[in-house]
């Protein structure tokens, strides 16, 4: 019974007692606290219960603050926090390849700091952002920088700081993020291309639209390779989504693209359908959005549509990847740092791996997703 009631807290289930808006403060402030203990009492546990800081991360509210995410975060991919790298050294810039370009987004990237932050301090971080990224990259000569990266960066250097971010965002490189850091942006449109399957099975009028616009997927290119923290303008919904993400498949972050088309689907189908127009409205994100709503949708996509149902859709059948159907069943145990026979290895549709075809979530029936249509056309 206790269980029970702990898996409700963690999954954001809140029942109100009483009446009246203090009551309902009195409510969530009681809901918070408890969250709180559940979120201490699984990382005290031995061995650290993962599963539960999992629920957390994903449940209403996500980690909440910024110490318990320095503490759980590390443990969502697996970090040793007592052996970190240790700061790079003055050499970390020496004869590096992709130094002007880094250093040239780093000094863009202002807006990514705290308003009121003093000039001194930002600048120090700065540098120490420069450092991270250029050190990631010489230790793993297998990665590729690329133009958003220092986005996805700059939020862990100002959460958990520069060692920790080091080796969380070297974790994070070789594996939620691989796709992304190949040499060339093929593997990142075969990402993009589970776009428009996702909302074929959920609004085929939408999907059509889009089609017959001629739109494609590049508008949420900046949303995918940033984690969305280029395009959102409030750190603590950065934040949200880091929570979500990092407990999450490491193709949550296009079924969260998704949901935000979706979410937006009076306005597309409002819009002139011509590619121009229907570009336009969907690369200006909202920042109002209803980010716990969309959050636990995007969850219930990835549940009834997951991407081993999705794969052949999206054309992923002869690429490589990190990302391998068998182990990717929603149904199975999932480990954000597990890699696939040590090494990327190459992606199977579904109907090729069960007998019987990939099953319709919607009807039941055991068959793939229509894809005569087009997988979304890839970008």
């Amino acid at each position: 019974m206790k269980r029970v009631k702990k898996r409700q807290q963690l999954s954001g289930s809140r029942s109100v007692n009483g009446s009246g808006s203090g009551a309902k403060r009195e409510e969530h402030v009681s809901w918070k606290k408890q969250k709180l203990v559940d979120i201490h009492q699984a990382l005290n546990s031995d061995p650290v219960d993962i599963e539960t800081l999992r629920r957390a991360a994903v449940s209403e509210g996500g980690l909440l603050t910024d110490d318990v995410r320095r503490k759980v975060w590390p443990k969502l991919l697996s970090v040793n926090v007592f052996e970190l790298p240790a700061k790079p050294g003055k050499n970390v810039r020496e004869n590096h390849k992709d130094y002007n370009q880094v250093l040239l987004d780093v000094r863009r990237s202002m807006r990514r700091f705290p308003r009121g932050m003093r000039v001194g301090e930002r600048e120090v971080l700065q540098e120490q952002l420069i450092d991270i990224i250029l050190d990631v990259l010489r230790r793993n000569p297998q990665l590729h920088y690329y133009q958003g990266y220092h986005d996805i960066v700059v939020t862990f250097l100002l959460v958990v700081g520069e060692r920790m971010a080091i080796a969380m965002v070297e974790t994070l490189s070789n594996h939620h993020l691989r796709d992304f850091m190949d040499p060339t942006m093929d593997s990142t449109k075969h990402i993009l291309n589970y776009l428009m399957p996702i909302l074929e099975q959920v609004d085929p009028e939408l999907h059509g639209f889009m089609l017959r616009a001629e739109v494609g997927t590049i508008f949420a290119l900046s949303w995918l390779i940033t984690w969305y923290g280029h395009v959102l303008s409030e750190f603590r919904h950065i934040l949200r989504l880091y929570d979500f993400f990092l407990a999450s498949h490491p193709l949550m972050a296009i079924y969260f693209a998704a949901v935000i088309v979706l979410h937006r689907e009076r306005e597309v189908k409002s819009s002139d359908c011509d590619m121009a127009s229907v570009h336009h409205l969907l690369s200006q994100i909202p920042q109002n959005l209803p980010y716990e709503q969309l959050i636990t949708q995007a969850q219930r996509l990835f549940d009834s549509y997951p991407p081993t149902l999705l794969a052949s859709c999206a054309a992923l059948q002869s690429r490589k990847s990190v990302f391998d159907p068998m182990s990717l069943s929603v149904h199975q145990r999932w480990s954000v740092t597990q890699k696939v026979g040590g090494q990327r290895s190459r992606v199977r549709t579904e109907s090729g791996a069960r007998a019987g075809g990939p099953v319709n979530h919607r009807t039941g029936g055991e068959r793939a997703p229509d894809c005569s249509s087009g997988p979304g056309e890839d970008v």
